[in-house]
C-alpha cells in the first residue's frame, strides 16, 4: 500500500514523538486527517504538527482513523484510553506500551477494539530502531501493512508469531541497547585499569563501539566472518578473546542467561 494514513497518536512524548517525527520526515501519514492526543504536547511537537497539518487534541467526535497508536506511559492506559473507545471502534490500534498486553489494551478500549503490538527501542528516537511487531489473526494483510509501514517510519521492523515473542523482543532489542551502553562503559572502565586517562579511555571506548556497529549495519558480511578477520592467530585480538568467550563459551552463556531473565521479567510484568 502505498496511500498516506491517517493516524491518531495518543502521547507524544519520546517515542510517541520520535514516531511523528519519523511519519511526516518519510510522508507516511496524511498530516491534515490525522491528529495528535497529549494534554502535555511539548512546544516543538506542538510547533512541527501545526506546521504539518497536524490536529493537536481536536474534538475526537470530529475524527476517523485509520489507525491509532497509543504510546502513553502503561501506568496511566487504564485510566486514559476508555476516551478513545469510539475512535478505536472503526481503527486499527497498535500499543508500542511496554507490560500491557493486547487483552488488557482491549479491555480499555472496549470489546471491539482491534489491537497489535510494538515493541521498538531507543534509537528509535534519531530513526536507528528496530521494532517488534505482532498481530492476531483478526488483522489482515492490509493492517499489517499499516503496521508496517508506521514502524518503520523509525527504524528497522520484525515480525514475531505470538504475543510471548514481544517478550523476547523486549529482551533482546528493548533492553538491548543497555548492555551495549554497559560494554561501553566497562571497556572504558577497562581502559582505565590499563593506564589511560579517563577521557582518552571513554573516547576510545565510544567510538570503537558507535563504529563498530555502522560497519555492521553495512558490511554484507556476518558478525563471525567479520570478528575473525579481526583475530589474527596468536595475536591481541585472540588473547582478549579468550578471556570473554574462551573454551567454554563464557559470553554466549552470560548473554543467554541475561536475555532470559529480561524475557522472564518482561512476562511477569505484562498484564
Amino acid at each position: 500500500m502505498n496511500e498516506r494514513i491517517c493516524v491518531g497518536l495518543i502521547g507524544a512524548g519520546a517515542m510517541g514523538g520520535a514516531l511523528m517525527r519519523g511519519w511526516l520526515a518519510n510522508g507516511v501519514i496524511d498530516p491534515a486527517r490525522s491528529a495528535i492526543f497529549d494534554p502535555r504536547v511539548g512546544d516543538s511537537m506542538r510547533a512541527l504538527a501545526t506546521d504539518a497539518g497536524v490536529a493537536v487534541n481536536p474534538a475526537k467526535k470530529d475524527l476517523r482513523v485509520d489507525a491509532l497508536v497509543i504510546a502513553v506511559k502503561p501506568q496511566i492506559a487504564a485510566d486514559v484510553l476508555p476516551a478513545y473507545a469510539p475512535l478505536a471502534k472503526d481503527a486499527l490500534s497498535i500499543s508500542v506500551m511496554a507490560g500491557k498486553s493486547i487483552a488488557s489494551v482491549a479491555r480499555a478500549l472496549g470489546a471491539a477494539a482491534l489491537v497489535a503490538r510494538a515493541m521498538p527501542n531507543l534509537p528509535a528516537a534519531i530513526g536507528e530502531g528496530v521494532t517488534g511487531l505482532f498481530a492476531p489473526e483478526g488483522i489482515d494483510a492490509r493492517g499489517r501493512a499499516v503496521i508496517e509501514r508506521l514502524m518503520a517510519a523509525v527504524g528497522e521492523t520484525v515480525w514475531v508469531e505470538s504475543e510471548r515473542g514481544i517478550d523476547l523482543v523486549t529482551a533482546v532489542s528493548g533492553s538491548g541497547p543497555a548492555y551495549f551502553f554497559a560494554m561501553v562503559e566497562a571497556l572504558a572502565d577497562a581502559g582505565v585499569h590499563a593506564g589511560l586517562d579517563a577521557a582518552a579511555a571513554a573516547k576510545l571506548a565510544r567510538a570503537t563501539m558507535t563504529g563498530a556497529g555502522a560497519l555492521v549495519a553495512r558490511d554484507v558480511r556476518s558478525t563471525a566472518e567479520m570478528r575473525k578477520a579481526v583475530t589474527s592467530p596468536g595475536g591481541t585480538t585472540e588473547a582478549a578473546l579468550g578471556v570473554l568467550d574462551g573454551d567454554d563459551g563464557a559470553l554466549h552463556r552470560l548473554v543467554r542467561e541475561a536475555v532470559a531473565a529480561a524475557a522472564r521479567r518482561a512476562g511477569e510484568l505484562t498484564d
